[in-house]
């Protein structure tokens, strides 16, 4: 009887594993970055220019992306301040470093930039240290494998009040 019960149990499991949808992981990739081109793009030699999965980052002049941040009361002076904060961060810790770069379904963006996690060589998630250094915010608009994750994250920052959410 007790087989006959666990035959049966992992026939389910197996089963409702094959009808769920999971994300469409690629195998990692590695490569040496060789520019940073703001917070949340990179250069990484051979592959290209790599977005960061999952986030977004001020951006270095004044653009309508502005608003998005201004919704939530960061004034433009700190998302340029926060711009240059995040760049110098990744230049110290990604300059011709070795990373890993996991996608997902979406590999690249309508910029034609492969659109990654970014792992660095001790093994953490960039994309998620720049949110919680709050140099990033979760990028809302499409839905990815690791948003709940980013979405904690960012919550820390913001009760943190580090990078974007410092109150000033």
């Amino acid at each position: 009887m007790h087989y006959r019960l666990c035959r049966a149990t992992l026939f389910s499991s197996l089963l409702l594993c094959l009808l769920l949808p999971a994300p469409v992981v690629a195998e990692p990739i590695t490569g040496q970055v060789t520019w940073i081109h703001d917070g949340d793009t990179i250069k990484v030699a051979g592959i290209g220019t790599v977005r960061l999965l999952g986030i977004d980052a001020p951006e270095y002049e004044a653009s309508p992306r502005d608003r998005y941040y201004q919704r939530w009361g960061i004034s433009p002076a700190t998302l340029r301040r926060i711009h240059k904060a995040g760049k110098t961060y990744l230049i110290h810790s990604l300059k011709e470093q070795t990373v890993t770069l996991i996608t997902e379904h979406s590999h690249h963006d309508r910029h034609n930039r492969l659109l990654a996690y970014v792992y660095l060589p001790d093994g953490r998630l960039l994309n998620r240290q720049l949110l919680k250094k709050g140099y990033a915010v979760v990028y809302r608009r499409f839905d990815f494998g690791l948003k709940d994750n980013f979405l904690e994250a960012e919550a820390w920052a913001r009760q943190k009040e580090s990078g974007l959410w410092q109150q000033h």
